[in-house]
């Protein structure tokens, strides 16, 4: 009976020794956000914060709003359609146009610009050009409608 409770004794000791930790499954990784920033331009957001490609876009479409010249530390930079909206679009304009929004979308390291096409319109200039957002690996059709009289469309 003495040794029964011994190792009764005995077994209670090594189940106080012995821990046991459930095995935990990893956490799935969390999709982080590589380009986080704001815009209070449009009023149909419920928020002002834009990520990623959002981000991106309202970005170029900063750029293309500063006429060339207007930037006191750089004046080669901004987009040159402003002015030439007024010029007939002749084949020497075209092309100044296209290498501008080319350097324009090229500015910004996170995309790159290809296939970029001017026209006209009713009341102002067209650009088309596909964007390739380079972290992500996606392309899309770009087309920005530059209005004498309402701006950016």
């Amino acid at each position: 009976h003495g040794i029964r409770k011994r190792i009764n004794i005995d077994m209670e000791d090594l189940y106080k020794e012995i821990k046991i930790t459930p095995q935990r499954t990893p956490k799935p990784p969390v999709k982080q956000k590589a380009y986080r920033g704001f815009s209070t331009i449009n009023p149909e957001n419920s928020s002002f914060q834009l990520f990623d490609i959002g981000l991106i876009k309202q970005d170029l479409i900063n750029h293309f709003q500063i006429r060339q010249g207007e930037k006191l530390s750089d004046p080669t930079f901004g987009c040159i359609i402003w002015d030439a909206m007024y010029e007939p679009l002749t084949p020497i304009l075209r092309d100044a146009i296209t290498r501008n929004v080319t350097n324009i979308v090229n500015y910004d390291p996170r995309v790159r610009a290809s296939g970029v096409n001017v026209s006209e319109f009713e009341s102002g200039l067209q650009v088309e050009c596909t964007l390739t957002y380079l972290d992500y690996n996606i392309s899309e059709q770009l087309r920005i409608q530059f209005d004498k009289d309402i701006g950016i469309l």
